[in-house]
């Protein structure tokens, strides 16, 4: 047959692509105020139900012991650790992708997404085999007392094993967000954060006929709600996710795109594994001050999580927005982003101070405390709620640099606020002040933290973004 006796051929395969080329991508435009609650708001559930996971284990657990509450809390680092790698790793895809995507470069973002599957496999292997070989030696390490150790290795070695589940909902979470698929992401968090809440007073008293397994019953409860949210997130990706396709056929691991992914994760994974260092070294100077110190500030930084996850939630909303709009030449969108982002975060951040200082005893009193931790515990909750402002203006900076292709800003900052000036202040504030004067360190750190995130965020503005405006005021 002729191409003349089939006009079919020559017209329906233009007028597809053209229509396919012209379909645009919410996120160049969406009105950027509805854009912003669009991408954040299931972000923010999906990070306060995660983050409300681990309060709730630490409930269940402190109604156990006291002791119990502080095996955990000294376990709490190396949970960190693994996060800082699942999270980090996977907010390199994420920026990488959302650039990509916004390029429109479909098979540059496959093989993203293999890559990024393929890393998430490797560290879990790590942290799985460390589990394994060193979770005792890693316990008593953390302290001298016998029983709290094995409390702690009992609950940290499960939680290592079998952290597969962990690094592959975290890394399939962020290929429905590069996408703009932030509903779908949350529901897969969800559903394992869910999970978890759910089992573990089963699994932890031994209700509805299953055996009482105590500590491993809450370690067990979290790896069964990560590998329920990784199973999740993978039916997600497969039925709903027309972006980014994975697809293993054709894979071969390519450096640049691994160099592309660490560039901006690097410095993510070193912020997070600095916050896990943190923890341990406050843990240590206030071990011989008091073990109830320790066990209430495992508790703080739980309850600061909680209420710092919808910052969170409002920053990485930001990452593909402005990643995305970078890619797609459009400075304006990435200035207005950022107008949209601060004032929010900054309005949560006042509104956790006011929670903080009007009922810190109440928040105390979820975690079973004794006298000695709430006379510890209500005092330090109302000085250190006074530096959250900074705190949200420092992460939300370091967020939107993360999109610009900046990651090290959030690594410099975090460093600054949480190890080169805390532990030196906590340090020198609790041996010449006392243990109640401790907490004031935390306005000293958050002051040095924010000067440098801003400082840096407007660098980048103008090298990236202004870059771009000269570019299309040539046109």
């Amino acid at each position: 047959m002729s191409k003349l006796e089939c006009p079919t051929e020559l017209t329906f395969r233009p007028f597809f692509m053209e229509v396919f080329m012209e379909k645009k991508n919410k996120m160049e435009t969406m009105h950027m105020q509805k854009l912003v609650i669009n991408m954040s708001l299931p972000l923010i559930v999906s990070l306060l139900v995660q983050s409300l996971y681990n309060i709730v284990d630490s409930i269940f657990v402190a109604k156990m012991s006291e002791e119990a509450l502080t095996a955990t809390s000294l376990a709490f680092p190396v949970q960190m650790l693994m996060i800082a790698f699942s999270v980090g790793t996977s907010v390199g895809v994420n920026a990488l992708l959302s650039k990509t995507l916004g390029a429109r470069n479909r098979e540059r973002a496959t093989k993203i997404a293999n890559t990024g599957i393929m890393l998430a496999l490797i560290n879990g292997a790590v942290f799985s085999l460390t589990g394994i070989f060193f979770a005792q030696k890693l316990a008593r390490s953390f302290t001298t007392v016998e029983s709290t150790a094995a409390l702690c290795a009992e609950y940290l070695s499960i939680c290592m094993v079998f952290c597969f589940g962990n690094f592959i909902e975290t890394m399939l979470q962020r290929f429905l967000q590069a996408a703009g698929n932030t509903v779908l992401s949350m529901c897969s968090l969800i559903a394992g954060a869910v999970t978890n809440i759910m089992l573990d007073p089963i699994l932890i008293f031994g209700l509805l006929g299953f055996p009482a397994l105590g500590i491993r019953g809450a370690a067990i409860a979290t790896v069964i709600g990560q590998w329920l949210g990784a199973a999740v997130a993978l039916l997600l990706n497969r039925f709903c996710n027309r972006e980014v396709i994975v697809d293993f056929r054709r894979f071969c691991p390519e450096k640049e795109i691994i160099f592309g992914i660490y560039k901006v994760g690097l410095p993510n994974i070193i912020t997070q594994a600095i916050s896990s260092v943190m923890v341990t070294l406050v843990n240590q100077i206030l071990m011989p001050l008091s073990m109830s110190a320790v066990a209430f500030f495992g508790v703080y930084y739980k309850l600061q999580n909680f209420l710092f996850m919808p910052m969170n939630g409002l920053g990485q909303a930001a990452i593909p927005i402005v990643g995305f709009n970078l890619g797609a030449k459009n400075p304006d969108r990435i200035r207005d982003c950022m107008k949209k982002v601060f004032p929010m975060a900054l309005g949560i951040a006042v509104a956790g101070t006011a929670l903080f200082q009007m009922i810190p005893g109440q928040l105390l009193s979820l975690f079973s405390p004794s006298e000695e931790m709430l006379e510890i515990g209500i005092p330090a909750l109302r000085i250190i709620s006074w530096s959250f402002v900074l705190g949200a203006a420092t992460i939300i900076s370091g967020y939107c640099a993360s999109g610009l292709g900046y990651g090290i800003t959030t690594m410099i900052s975090t460093t600054l606020r949480q190890i080169l000036v805390l532990i030196p202040c906590i340090w020198l504030f609790s041996r010449y002040g006392g243990l109640g004067n401790a907490w004031y360190a935390m306005w000293v750190a958050e002051a040095c933290g924010v000067a440098f995130a801003l400082t840096s965020l407007l660098r980048q503005l103008r090298k990236k973004v202004r870059t771009l405006e000269k570019t299309a005021a040539l046109r």
